[in-house]
């Protein structure tokens, strides 16, 4: 498998940031895989994600990230360069519903997803033979309703233990405190059954079968202080009618989280996903 280095920039847009950072990089006798560029011309916010055969570069990663920092200062750069070879460590949280745990743990084994699942955390007892079977630590810590803090507590130490790159509620149905949030701000994703913001909070298909909506849609975004409000990485719909009853929207909605929670995953362990404000900017 090749070996890449990835680039990705946010910046004050400006004339000459691409020919600078593509003639550094060609200085040095890089080859770019994958380049992909955005203007923001309501921020005047510049975006840009590289992806650079690494064994073309002649250097490690920590001497490129020296080389490049002058370039990164004068341009005001928020940056990062990553090494795919360093595959991200991801935990997962589940509670009772197993179908975006299952669609998760098949396509890491399937090498759809380029990451290490570290472990699997849940507030019940019922995913651990299927996690367990998969080779996978899996940590059952009870919420109870009058002592949450604990055991959020322990959950924090277990992602600590795993050394987690990144958090995946994978239909995690506990409200993560708010330390929690901006302690991992930008690495703890979550998939939402309904299209946001509609029908934020508990039983959204239930709430959009009472609408009488003719499209149910499901939403990956990252978990911030606030609920169901962090910024939107991926969403998707299916159309309904009024033949459908709620456990239809149900049935219907899990294939539509699922899907749209692997894809949003995979692009940010792609690191694809820039976060600007409460938006993302996403180079699929």
């Amino acid at each position: 498998m090749s070996h890449y280095y990835r680039l990705v920039v946010s910046c004050p847009d400006r004339v000459g940031i691409v020919s600078r950072v593509s003639g550094f990089i060609a200085g040095h006798g890089g080859s770019i895989t994958e380049a992909s560029q955005h203007s923001d011309l309501e921020t005047g916010r510049f975006f840009m994600r590289y992806e650079i055969l690494a064994d073309s570069i002649g250097m490690p990663p920590e001497a490129l990230r020296e080389a490049f920092t002058p370039i990164a200062t004068e341009f005001e750069m928020t940056w990062a360069l990553t090494d795919t070879r360093q595959r991200p460590r991801v935990v997962l949280m589940v509670s009772k519903e197993s179908h975006c745990l299952v669609d998760l743990l098949y396509r890491w084994t399937a090498g759809e997803l380029d990451c290490e699942i570290a472990a699997v955390i849940s507030n019940h007892e019922a995913m651990r033979g299927l996690v367990e079977w998969h080779g996978t630590a899996y940590h059952h810590v009870p919420v109870p309703a009058d002592d949450k803090q604990a055991a959020f507590d322990e959950v924090e130490r277990l992602v600590e233990e795993a050394r987690a790159d990144c958090i995946v509620l994978a239909r995690y149905m506990q409200i993560l405190p708010p330390a929690l949030c901006e302690r991992y701000a930008g690495r703890v994703i979550n998939i939402h059954h309904s299209f946001l913001p509609s029908f934020a909070g508990a039983k959204p298909y239930h709430q959009a079968y009472e609408r009488g909506v003719k499209l149910i849609g499901a939403t990956c975004h990252y978990v911030t202080a606030e609920l169901d409000a962090g910024p939107i990485i991926e969403q998707d719909i299916h159309r309904v009618s009024h033949c459908h009853t709620p456990d239809d929207l149900v049935r219907f909605g899990r294939d539509v989280e699922k899907a749209v929670l692997a894809r949003g995953l995979r692009w940010h362990l792609e690191d694809r996903v820039l976060i600007h404000g409460n938006k993302t900017v996403v180079f699929a």
